[in-house]
């Protein structure tokens, strides 16, 4: 038996709307044998753009039913059967919701008539239900109507039974079958495709725009991790609707695919990643020199268009990195805004410094430049080489002088052992300090697969 499920709602995601009509036609596989519907009063307003669509008014629901108090028989009209509904992760996002919000947990099988039209009578412009409704000859006088969708939705389920000829219904409810927990307008080949291998995936909506980037250590198994659950929320039901097609890059590695996720959400800043698009360290080494001439460091927070001497993950981090250099170098604490009171200079070993006139300019900036020069050198230039994407080649992670480079793929029998020749088989990326900081932790991890190469 089967339950085709319409409504009208609030607005567009369960957490924080009502239901505000609902329509059900039990179906035996050959007709409908049962009809049930009512308004419901969603003890919330209905927006005037939802009235326009629907017809409904506050006032029509007034006086309706709460969903609560038809709770028990949308219950048990629906459970034990196979919930049917155009789009059906919506429909089912709400009903489940709101009779969980009542008392009753249900737990149906799905069947979408979007997908199934899509597979059963392919090679047409648009499965709406209006226009799909419209191609196939079924009326629909009450469109954005509970009872009209869903009386439509079971004259087009008819028809999809009667043409299923490849059984794809019978496919689509097989126990391991994951076809009914997919976005409406995803092919299912576009996840049966993917390989199980590290690699970055996008998501992209109606007109082939990126919408999202991810990555995986299997890019089959991360992305149907995507629409596993029934999260009623605004941000993943949106989110689904607006997929229509997946693509994928394979990569050698799962840091290849970390550093190529953070690339490629940089350049393509899709519409729901949001982690990495703001990530930057707060903090930086600076050098300026003053009125007198004299080079001063300062860590400052990161300024856009600006170049640094050095990142901090945090403030703490760029304070001990100063200080360590003011001990080594002699340098003056209060020229590096460590100190900021007015007694005198606790530069080391109580010697005269700078920010009291005795040393000149050039002494002290011989100094400043030593403790830079230093601080440069010791950012190391390093490849990592790993596992590629075939037992042809190897992956190739190149960082210069503590720099993101870039990366690529080299041939397994290639010798990386100078930086110029590495660079003609790499690409070129712009870097961050968020990939320089996963690629430089993921070699102290693995120093075996390092290849250091000698300061220039």
């Amino acid at each position: 038996m089967y339950a085709i499920v319409d409504i009208e709602t609030t607005g567009g995601h369960a957490s924080a709307n009502g239901i505000t009509e609902i329509a059900i036609r039990i179906h035996d596989g050959k007709k409908v044998v049962k009809r049930y519907e009512t308004l419901v009063n969603p003890n919330q307003n209905i927006p005037i753009y939802i009235s326009a669509l629907t017809g409904i008014t506050n006032e029509m629901v007034q006086n309706a039913p709460p969903f609560e108090d038809v709770a028990a028989d949308i219950y048990h009209l629906i459970h034990g059967k196979i919930f049917v509904a155009h789009n059906v992760n919506f429909d089912y996002s709400f009903v489940r919701y709101h009779l969980a919000a009542a008392g009753y947990d249900l737990q149906c099988n799905k069947l979408c008539t979007v997908r199934l039209g899509r597979k059963i009578i392919p090679g047409l412009p648009s499965y709406s239900l209006g226009r799909l409704c419209t191609h196939l000859g079924i009326g629909n006088n009450s469109r954005h109507r509970a009872a009209g969708d869903a009386e439509a939705t079971a004259e087009l389920f008819t028809l999809l039974l009667n043409s299923d000829s490849e059984g794809h219904i019978k496919a689509a409810l097989k126990q391991n079958s994951k076809e009914q927990v997919l976005p409406a307008n995803l092919p299912k080949k576009d996840v049966e495709q993917l390989p199980n291998s590290p690699g970055v995936y996008y998501f992209h909506d109606d007109k082939g725009k990126v919408i999202y980037v991810g990555k995986a250590k299997s890019l089959k198994k991360r992305v149907s991790s995507h629409f596993t659950g029934n999260n009623p929320g605004f941000q993943r039901q949106e989110f689904l609707r607006n997929i229509h097609h997946i693509s994928h890059q394979v990569c050698g590695t799962e840091l290849i695919a970390f550093v190529l996720e953070a690339i490629e959400i940089k350049r393509l800043w899709p519409k729901y990643n949001r982690s990495l698009k703001r990530f930057d360290h707060a903090y930086c080494l600076y050098t300026y020199e003053d009125q007198r001439g004299y080079i001063r460091l300062a860590v400052d927070k990161r300024r856009k268009f600006s170049d640094a001497i050095y990142t901090c993950n945090s403030l703490l981090d760029g304070y001990t990195l100063l200080n360590k250099l003011i001990e080594t170098f002699e340098l003056c604490p209060k020229f590096c805004f460590i100190q900021t009171n007015n007694n005198a200079c606790a530069s080391a070993k109580g010697r005269e410094c700078a920010c009291e006139g005795v040393e000149s300019v050039d002494e002290y900036n011989i100094k400043v430049n030593s403790a830079i020069d230093q601080l440069k050198l010791a950012l190391p230039t390093y490849a990592i080489r790993d596992e590629g994407r075939n037992g042809d080649e190897h992956s190739c992670i190149l960082v210069e002088k503590g720099q993101f480079y870039g990366m690529g793929y080299i041939s397994h029998y290639f010798d990386a052992d100078n930086v110029q020749q590495l660079k003609n088989y790499l690409t070129p990326y712009p870097g961050n300090d968020y990939i320089k900081n996963i690629v430089s932790s993921y070699a102290s991890r693995y120093p075996d697969r390092m290849v250091v190469f000698a300061s220039a």
